[in-house]
């Protein structure tokens, strides 16, 4: 009884520190999205308030003075001030997410043979240390696009160490059993940490938006000293506080009689000797005499190997899952970067309230994260599951662009809607469905290639989410109308890509509920 508290407790903690830390890379992405109204502000405007009180000077009434941090920098911050703007900010985002995208592929490799709790460590604070660097351009007034380029590509380098080693730790906890539900749950960290992080970059985006980064970047820097001291990989980790508990110095011997003709057998263990953990699950504690039969236990001396990156596309449901993720990825993303600016410009707010806005995206997104994950539960269909979300996403963004210039009203009930919606497939995929792959029946139970399964499917979704960004900062120049396009045509291009799984769901002859079997130790 006790082992079965302990084990829960010990699922309980890695849900719940698993879930802090992955929301801690969230925060940090956050706030380069809400800092970009900021980096090019609308000049004409500052112009006509600076009008404004300079025509008030005649009045006796001298209004205070205004000393800006940077006394040499103008409304927007060089080199952003330009009216390429919006192609160097996307430009920005596209260095950050291709970096991301390429490094992800071989995260998820060097993952299965390194221990996670170092690698996401060392990954967590290195991405502290560049997310500190961002705010420190604004401290130290550096104009480099180069800088900030730089900053970005090396950070999304080192944030590839979260994803698949923190899907491959929560999968190793929990089984398949209501998978869907769990990781629905659990996968609103992504949501969370987008809301953490447009809060408090918004705190100081107006008075000095190099704190929007410093602040998050120390966030996610303290929690990789938590993940350093705390996680626990595997339920086998355990076996070392068994193996340490202190032994009874008082012998014990139990004699077992053969019978059917065999010689009798006499075993004996001594609890002052060391025994190891498998060994103690083996031998009886009460005594009893039971009949024996020779048996032959084979011990498995090593590992199975991990999979190779040809042998994971070859899982059936990889690729399908993996191009529709970078679609879905490409919209999710796009909202990620681009949302608070285009609330500011579109209903004409500023960049704090822009910001706060925009977080009822991801209030939305854990809604749908959680609703895909309970009704793919229980039909068993994941695809079928995603498919009916993206195909109500599509006219849903359509609609989201003709309602957000009617008001706030209507703007903050369709930006739920949207969010459900467009984060719920996005979600599925990179949880429940990664894990499914992870440890497909065709691997015969090596669970090794989890991380590099979740590390194919995210990595090509992170193409996607690279190649989002860049094209809204490119076609925004001609309209917000084009960005909307673009992204409808996504969602479509996502549900064309999983038609054939569909389709093999809905012609199975019997119903495939998640049956609740637990992971293979690996």
């Amino acid at each position: 009884m006790q082992d079965v508290l302990d084990g829960r407790m010990y699922r309980a903690l890695t849900f719940v520190l698993t879930f802090l830390l992955y929301t801690s890379f969230h925060l940090s992405r956050k706030p380069i999205s809400i800092v970009k109204s900021e980096l090019h502000k609308n000049c004409s405007s500052v112009a006509e308030l600076a009008t404004a009180v300079s025509g008030s000077g005649g009045s006796g009434l001298q209004p205070p003075t205004l000393q800006p941090v940077h006394a040499d920098v103008d409304c927007s911050w060089k080199p952003f001030d330009k009216t390429n703007y919006k192609q160097l900010l996307g430009a920005m985002d596209y260095s950050f997410l291709c970096a991301y995208a390429i490094g992800m592929y071989l995260s998820g490799i060097i993952g299965e043979r390194l221990p996670i709790r170092l690698y996401l460590t060392v990954g967590m604070l290195s991405s502290g240390l560049f997310t500190c660097l961002f705010g420190l351009g604004y401290v130290y007034n550096i104009h480099s696009l180069g800088f900030y380029v730089f900053v970005q590509v090396a950070n999304g380098l080192v944030q590839t160490t979260g994803w698949p080693s923190v899907v491959t730790c929560i999968s190793n906890w929990f089984g398949k059993g209501r998978r869907g539900l769990i990781m629905g749950l659990w996968n609103s960290h992504t949501s969370v940490g987008n809301i953490l992080g447009s809060l408090i970059a918004g705190y100081w985006v107006s008075s000095n938006w190099g704190l929007s980064f410093i602040v998050p970047g120390l966030i996610i820097a303290a929690m990789g000293v938590v993940c350093f001291l705390f996680l626990i990989e595997h339920p086998n980790d355990l076996k070392s506080l068994y193996a340490a508990t202190p032994p009874d110095t008082s012998p014990k011997t139990k004699n077992w009689s053969g019978v059917n003709g065999h010689t009798d057998v006499c075993l004996q263990y001594k609890d002052n000797k060391a025994q190891s953990y498998d060994t103690e699950l083996l031998l009886p504690r009460d005594s009893v005499c039971v009949p024996v039969q020779p048996v032959v236990v084979v011990r498995r001396e090593s590992e199975p190997s991990p999979i190779s990156f040809m042998g994971a596309l070859r899982i059936p449901g990889v690729v399908e899952f993996s191009l529709c993720l970078l679609f879905a990825k490409l919209v999710s993303y796009t909202f990620l970067f681009w949302l608070p600016l285009y609330i500011t410009k579109a209903a004409h707010l500023d960049a704090k309230k822009a910001g706060d806005l925009s977080t009822l995206f991801d209030v939305g997104g854990i809604v749908g994260g959680i609703l895909a994950g309970v009704i793919s539960d229980k039909l068993g269909k994941r695809a079928s599951t995603c498919a009916v979300m993206l195909l109500l996403a599509a006219p849903t963004l359509y609609g989201f662009s003709m309602i957000s210039e009617l008001g706030l009203g209507p703007t903050v009930g369709m930006l739920l809607v949207c969010g459900g919606l467009v984060n719920g497939p996005y979600s599925l995929i990179t949880t429940a469905v990664s894990a499914d792959l992870g440890t497909h029946k065709s691997l015969k139970g090596n669970a090794r290639a989890l991380s590099t399964v979740t590390a194919i499917i995210d990595g090509t979704g992170s193409v996607g989410a690279a190649l989002g960004p860049l094209l809204a900062g490119l076609l925004s120049a001609g309209g917000w109308d084009q960005v909307f396009y673009m992204l409808m045509a996504a969602d479509f291009l996502a549900l064309l890509l999983l038609l054939r799984l569909v389709m093999k769901e809905l012609t199975s002859n019997k119903p495939r509920p998640i049956s609740a079997v637990e992971l293979k130790e690996h």
